[in-house]
């Protein structure tokens, strides 16, 4: 039972083959799908995958950090409609992102904080979005840690350094392609981070992992990620699957 703890599979990438890429993910092993919100957008194209895949589709709801605009306000007024209507089974994704655009800073500072306590007071985890705000993302982890603040940072990125400074806010690592890249430099000290704080995710249709680097990722490459994790840590391979799917399931609860 292979997990995906982040994949986008209703981006409109999957519009001409979803139902097949599915297939061809199950086909591989994966059979829970953990899917990110991004912002009211794509809540539609989320609940219908749902009702599609109901056994399988697990749904988040949150407002991303590159979403985070003027409207950011009523953009999160929907998130905590939502979350009060039905249940998800996190808070994400969520965070702080100044890649593309810093100037929404200090109203995505709001909405992660705001969202981290809805997460807290609904008992759910949040999975972080980072993306050249480790900073940032730490002060406010700092803020508002606790015993009932857990989840992942998604594709985390960063140094040993800091992977430890997230494992210390009761976070797992997300590991997907990046993991697989020569450049991606996390898979030279991964091996002292212990398994058990250890996720797998796609982040399709982003970050294929080698050799499909550069085209289109789909949750079936999971299986190259998990072979990369096998050369890393020396461990066979379902064990690899056993160990991050349990660590999903503490997360999740689910």
């Amino acid at each position: 039972m292979i997990t995906d703890t982040h994949t986008h599979l209703y981006s409109e990438q999957f519009d001409e083959d979803r139902k097949e890429m599915i297939a061809r993910a199950k086909e591989a092993g994966v059979s829970r799908f953990f899917i990110p919100a991004i912002d009211s957008t794509y809540t539609k194209r989320m609940l219908e995958l749902e009702k599609d895949y109901p056994e399988s589709m697990f749904l988040m709801m949150g407002l991303h950090p590159t979403s985070v605009k003027e409207n950011y306000q009523e953009e999160l007024a929907l998130v905590k409609n939502w979350i009060d209507q039905r249940n998800f089974y996190a808070l994400g994704e969520i965070g702080i992102d100044l890649y593309w655009d810093k100037t929404y800073l200090t109203q995505q500072q709001e909405a992660f904080r705001i969202q981290i306590r809805w997460a807290k007071e609904k008992n759910l985890p949040i999975v972080i979005h980072c993306r050249e705000a480790f900073d940032e993302i730490f002060e406010i982890l700092e803020e508002e840690k606790g015993e009932n603040l857990r989840g992942v940072f998604h594709c985390f990125t960063g140094t040993l350094t800091q992977a430890k400074r997230a494992l210390s806010f009761n976070m797992k690592l997300g590991i997907g392609g990046v993991a697989t890249f020569k450049n991606g430099k996390i898979d030279q000290f991964l091996q002292e981070i212990n398994l058990n704080h250890i996720v797998l995710e796609t982040d399709s249709p982003y970050l294929a992992p080698k050799p499909y680097r550069g085209k289109r990722n789909e949750s079936s490459y999971i299986t190259r990620v998990i072979d990369k994790l096998v050369s890393i840590y020396g461990v066979p391979y379902q064990d690899i699957v056993a160990i991050t799917t349990k660590n999903s399931k503490d997360i999740f609860g689910v």
